[in-house]
């Protein structure tokens, strides 16, 4: 259900809003707003937020979303929660033109145990015709219900994701300089000589600290596949990334390669989160099982991060003549 309310059409102040009840409680639909960091699995835009500035009841966050099959927005909004937990504020700091302001809410209303969840935006235009209001509000209409849809999707079916969502790190530490190594894992033009299990790689960087890449990855099994992923690069101790095309199994794969300074050297680190595809199981033999698929990625994925992990450490020591 959506409507429109342009209270004031003459003042360039409009308001967008839409709303979806969702079978589950306020807490868990609230608590999946919340947390940003896991909302990149769960939303197909979503690439990445880094959390700025937090004081229990407003943070700061900067985020990245994908807006086309080759191109990254980025924002920064201020978030602050209700002290009951019915209202999260959002206020988009410098918001790109045309908007002038930018802000919004989340309420969250209790009803027979399921949860009413309103999605609001107001804004004004720095300039611009009414159709481009028009268009404006448009394009956050179909952001909200494809946010509520996730958010519904996530809230009612928590449980499932648990068993299907594997997430994990792997650490290497390297005696070598923090930029050596981020700088060997982040020229991904270079993969396809410096990393056995590459076969291809087509790079495309559409931005300064951005990149597309459509690969082809093997893996020791002796199968492959092919995936599309978008990176950003948050310098100097995080590369992040996002498979936009995935491999037949998953329905979701994010993580990061992560660099910590300590006095003896760098700790590198390789994130990996998956959501398995439960009518793809056949894929790795019939009879296979969401467990017998968690302990498959965690084996593969692992293999293959570890093995570039150890690539960058080589690469960071020669270079450090250690």
């Amino acid at each position: 259900m959506a409507q429109e309310d342009n209270t004031m059409p003459n003042s360039q102040q409009y308001s967008v809003r839409d709303e979806m009840l969702i079978a589950a409680s306020a807490e868990r639909v609230r608590s999946l707003v919340d947390d940003v960091a896991g909302w990149t699995q769960l939303h197909q835009p979503a690439v990445h937020a880094a959390i700025l500035e937090d004081t229990g009841d407003e943070r700061l966050i900067r985020h990245w979303a994908v807006t086309g099959r080759d191109s990254v927005r980025t924002w920064t909004a201020r978030r602050t929660r209700a002290a009951d937990g019915s209202r999260i504020s959002f206020t988009h700091e410098e918001p790109e033109a045309p908007f002038a302001t930018l802000e919004g809410a989340w309420t969250f209303q209790e009803r027979d145990g399921k949860t009413l969840v309103e999605m609001r935006h107001d804004f004004t235009m720095s300039d611009g015709p009414d159709a481009l209001a028009d268009e404006l509000s448009a394009r956050l209409h179909a952001g909200s219900r494809d946010y509520l849809r996730a958010l519904g999707h996530a809230a009612e079916n928590h449980e499932e994701l648990d068993r299907l969502i594997i997430s994990f790190t792997d650490a290497l530490f390297i005696a070598g300089d923090v930029k050596d190594a981020y700088d060997y894992l982040w020229e991904a033009d270079k993969w396809e000589e410096r990393i056995p299990h590459i076969a291809k790689l087509d790079l495309e960087e559409p931005a300064p600290d951005v990149q597309f890449f459509d690969m082809l990855t093997s893996t020791p099994d002796g199968s492959s596949h092919r995936t599309r992923s978008v990176r950003v690069t948050v310098e100097p101790d995080i590369i992040v990334y996002k498979q936009t095309e995935l491999p037949a199994l998953l329905d979701g794969h994010t993580g990061h390669w992560k660099f910590t300074q300590t006095p003896e050297g760098v700790i590198a680190e390789a994130r990996h989160t998956a959501t398995i595809k439960p009518s793809a199981l056949h894929i790795l033999g019939e009879g296979t099982t969401v467990l017998d698929a968690r302990k498959y990625l965690r084996r593969v994925l692992s293999a293959n991060s570890v093995s570039n992990l150890r690539l960058a450490k080589a690469h960071a020591e020669e270079r450090a003549g250690v």
